[in-house]
C-alpha cells in the first residue's frame, strides 16, 4: 500500500477518472505553482475500480472550478484545514467556458481576431455538448 503523507492545509481532488490527473495538472497550471502537488495515479477505488487523486498544498485560489467541471464534473473537491476535511465541493458542467477549448471553425471570428476570447456555452448537458458563442460551431468530447 502506497502511503502519501497527510495534508495540513490544501485541497484534495478525488474521484478523478483514471489517467486524467496530468491533463488536470496542466490545465489548472499547477506546473507553474511553487507549492507541493502530489499526483496519485490508478489508486484502488471501490466506486470506480481505479481513480486518480491530486493533493495540492495551499488554498482554493489555485483551483479553477470551471476548468475542473469541464474536464470531469464527477471529481470531488475536498478542502483541508488542520488535517481535516472542512468542506466538500461537487462539480457540474459549467454553463459557459472561456479559453478552455478553441473553436475549430476556420470562418469563426476567433480565427481572424487573435485577441478574442474563445467562449463556449453548454447546449446539451446530457450529451456534454458545447457551442461556440460566435459561430455556433459544435464541440463534443
Amino acid at each position: 500500500m502506497l502511503n502519501i503523507g497527510g495534508l495540513k492545509e490544501g485541497i484534495v481532488l478525488d474521484h478523478i477518472e483514471a489517467g486524467k490527473s496530468l491533463e488536470i495538472y496542466y490545465n489548472l497550471g499547477l506546473d507553474k505553482l511553487d507549492c507541493q502537488v502530489a499526483i496519485i495515479k490508478n489508486a484502488k477505488s471501490n466506486k470506480m475500480g481505479k481513480k486518480d487523486i491530486i493533493k495540492i498544498e495551499g488554498g482554493m485560489d489555485h483551483i479553477n472550478l470551471e476548468i475542473l467541471g469541464y474536464i470531469d464534473h464527477n471529481i470531488t473537491v475536498n478542502i483541508i484545514r488542520d488535517n481535516e476535511i472542512v468542506e466538500k465541493k461537487t462539480l457540474s458542467l459549467p454553463q459557459k467556458i472561456t479559453n478552455i477549448i478553441q473553436c475549430k471553425n476556420p470562418r469563426c471570428i476567433t480565427s481572424i481576431e487573435q485577441g478574442l476570447p474563445h467562449v463556449f456555452y453548454l447546449s446539451d448537458a446530457e450529451k456534454e455538448t458545447y457551442r461556440c458563442m460566435y459561430c455556433e460551431e459544435k464541440y463534443s468530447r
